[in-house]
């Protein structure tokens, strides 16, 4: 870490630099496992249980987490884990938390804004989570607490929430502790986007949505984080991207309205650790869009199981007109599609078409091309394995 701060001395300020200390140093923080408490009123169902664990203060008062936990049903020896973060206006989920277990894992949805999973809106479609005694801060907007104290942000908390989660599944004698991972969706992509550089300890990672490099964003993020400073120094995941080493599923899809593709990708190129890149066509944003897909299920047991991410792009290039990806992987491709634009701004508005691919496989890899409609400004290929998507890195022609 010294060498890391001597570095960064030479670019940045004093307070940054005391500031990026103090988040490098939340896992050793957060590294003892928090005490829990039952949560009283809220139905177990199965082994998944209602708990509170203890997290760091705020403001010099005490706080505590509410959570979902719970445990495969069906189990031989030490299981694998899943630290679960919700994205904005979710909460702890019971659902996630039985979707993981039932693909054997251990698993804990957390609400990292002191909120439980009471709902008190009375406006249909809508849901407005009941706070508890003991909450922490709830998120200010898109990073609009960053002129406050470091302690006393939302993201101190969040990530320290997500940290201690970690430490308690971890330390629960049913899970291997060398194989747990972590998801969000959305905002809980963001946190896990940064997460994945803080926190070695966990054994992979899977962003949802959410990643860093947002500050330019041609959208509402570049418009909330052009000029902020401390969302640029400090929290941006980008920061400590460099010290990803685990592997890391990138999973979203083109038209998302709130991420777009080039900042995704701005994020994952600069990870050193394996990566692997899905874009489901026609995913949608939501909780359910992020879960429902087997993408995170089937890397996750890849990764639990082997080690390594059951498939990889290992090139993308633009050649005489063409674009060209070659993929590993360890599963049969059976099909593969260039999806490109001819529009340009913001990713998640522009058009995006699907042209048939041809396939070749050889030397260990698969390599796929197609013809690029005139006027191409991006593209990138999917290769399908059965219901997987294995995507090429994001191609911008500029």
């Amino acid at each position: 870490m010294r060498l890391l701060l001597a570095l960064l001395a030479v670019t940045l300020g004093a307070e940054t630099i005391a500031d990026r200390k103090v988040v490098l140093g939340l896992t050793d923080t957060c590294a003892p496992a928090p005490k829990t408490y039952e949560a009283e009123g809220f139905k177990a169902e199965g082994t998944v249980r209602a708990i509170f664990y203890d997290a760091l203060p705020w403001k010099g008062k005490p706080t505590r987490v509410f959570a979902w936990i719970g445990l495969p049903a069906n189990r031989t020896g030490k299981v694998p884990g899943m630290v679960l973060v919700h994205g904005g206006g979710g909460t702890a989920f019971k659902e996630w938390v039985q979707k993981w277990n039932a693909q054997g894992f251990a698993a804990i949805s957390i609400a990292v804004e002191g909120q439980t999973d009471v709902n008190i809106s009375k406006e249909k479609g809508r849901s407005t989570w009941a706070r508890h005694d003991f909450s922490g801060p709830a998120r200010d907007g898109t990073f609009a607490d960053t002129k406050l104290p470091l302690k006393d942000q939302w993201m101190y908390h969040a990530l320290a929430d997500t940290m201690l989660a970690n430490s308690l599944l971890r330390s629960l004698p049913e899970v291997d502790p060398s194989k747990v991972g972590v998801m969000g969706i959305s905002w809980g992509g963001v946190i896990t986007s940064t997460i994945i550089g803080l926190d070695d300890r966990f054994a992979f990672g899977i962003p949802t949505y959410g990643c860093g490099h947002l500050f330019d964003a041609e959208n509402h993020w570049g418009q909330a984080l052009h000029d902020n400073v401390g969302y640029q120094e400090v929290w941006d995941g980008m920061n400590y991207a460099d010290r990803v080493k685990m592997p890391v599923l990138w999973l979203s899809w083109p038209q998302d309205a709130h991420f777009p593709l080039g900042c995704q990708a701005e994020h994952y190129r600069k990870t050193p650790g394996p990566r692997m890149v899905s874009l489901i066509t026609k995913m949608g944003h939501s909780h359910q869009a992020g879960w429902n897909p087997p993408d995170s299920y089937a890397f996750a047991k890849s990764i639990v199981e082997t080690g390594k991410p059951w498939g990889r792009s290992t090139s993308a290039v633009t050649e005489q007109g063409h674009a060209v990806a070659t993929f590993a992987s360890t599963k049969p491709l059976d099909r593969a599609v260039l999806v490109s634009t001819t529009d340009k701004g913001f990713t998640g508005k522009r058009q995006w078409v699907e042209t048939p691919a041809a396939g070749a496989s050889g030397g260990g890899g698969t390599t796929v091309s197609a013809p690029l409609p005139p006027g191409t400004t991006a593209w990138y290929v999917n290769a399908y394995a059965g219901k997987l998507t294995l995507t090429s890195d994001y191609q911008e022609i500029r």
